[in-house]
């Protein structure tokens, strides 16, 4: 596996505290586990206190040490509770992994304001007020690292996703213009844009009948994410695309538009035609042997 063949080449993150939001399931929950058997000590940020109780179990056995911290990140309130309750267990965040996220999907021309409100406020406004509130204990101890989880819906609007596209293009704009500000400091700002990953966000949408169909087996694991994030931790990188190269053909495209619109067009199709073969061999009636 990729993220295991990785592990032993990028140190242990001991004596390192690592704050995740999302953490409750998908990349959110294998980015803290993976920091755990890196040594890390990982405080679990989302709304649903149960799943997070198992998350700190698995964190536990991997052999690093957890906090539970429930935490609605649209709340500003909520957040800086949950920095302050983090320092005062464990002094400090070196770490902030902000991951939390929904995706709601719909065409623009009916994409309902509510819906695009609530992508921002989880989207965009979650990881602003997280990093707001790291960021004075970041400075005081003069060092410390950001990454916010972004997309590669953020580099090239798709349909049905356009709302969720515009909160991710808003993060990565707020990340990149962060960086910006933090550049003489020791506090590194990093992005990792994934594509479309195996997780519960994903699970939901292939469950959307109204929406055009995305190959399942297309699905990237959530392990190719947390090794960007892992690699972003530790080598400062700046941005990391899953799969690897992807926002740089993404940018390209945007130097000729018309031709990323139709390769769009063309592999939304490929992937419908796949998976109708798909579909059309599962339920393929069996041949039986006749009866003497």
């Amino acid at each position: 596996m990729v993220l295991e063949g990785m592990l032993p080449f990028l140190g242990s993150f001991r004596d390192q505290v690592v704050l995740v939001t999302g953490a409750s399931s998908g990349i959110g929950r294998e980015t803290a586990v993976a920091f755990a058997r890196q040594g890390a000590a990982v405080a679990l940020a989302a709304r649903r206190t149960a799943q997070l109780k198992e998350v700190a179990q698995a964190v536990t056995a991997a052999g690093g040490r957890a906090l539970v911290v429930p935490t609605d990140v649209t709340d500003s309130h909520a957040v800086r509770a949950t920095v302050a309750r983090v320092q005062r267990a464990w002094k400090q965040i070196d770490i902030l992994v902000n991951n939390a996220g929904i995706l709601i999907p719909g065409p623009v021309a009916e994409l309902k304001a509510d819906d695009l409100q609530a992508m921002l406020r989880v989207n965009l406004f979650g990881p602003l007020f997280m990093m707001q509130a790291v960021l004075p204990g970041m400075q005081r101890h003069g060092s410390g690292t950001i990454i916010n989880i972004a997309s590669l819906a953020g580099r090239r609007g798709v349909t049905p996703l356009g709302g969720y596209c515009a909160s991710k293009f808003a993060l990565m704009g707020l990340t990149e213009a962060l960086r910006v500000e933090l550049d003489a400091s020791k506090i590194h700002v990093g992005l990792v844009l994934p594509g479309v990953i195996d997780t519960p966000m994903a699970h939901s949408l292939d469950q959307d009948a109204s929406l055009p169909t995305w190959p399942a087996a297309l699905n990237m694991p959530p392990e190719w994410v947390v090794a960007a994030v892992l690699l972003v931790a530790r080598f400062r990188l700046r941005e990391v695309s899953v799969p690897p190269g992807a926002a740089t053909m993404e940018v390209l495209g945007a130097l000729v538009p018309g031709m990323s619109d139709a390769l769009i067009r063309w592999a939304t199709a490929a992937g419908q035609a796949l998976t109708r073969v798909r579909t059309r061999r599962n339920v393929a009636p069996r041949k039986t042997a006749a009866k003497t």
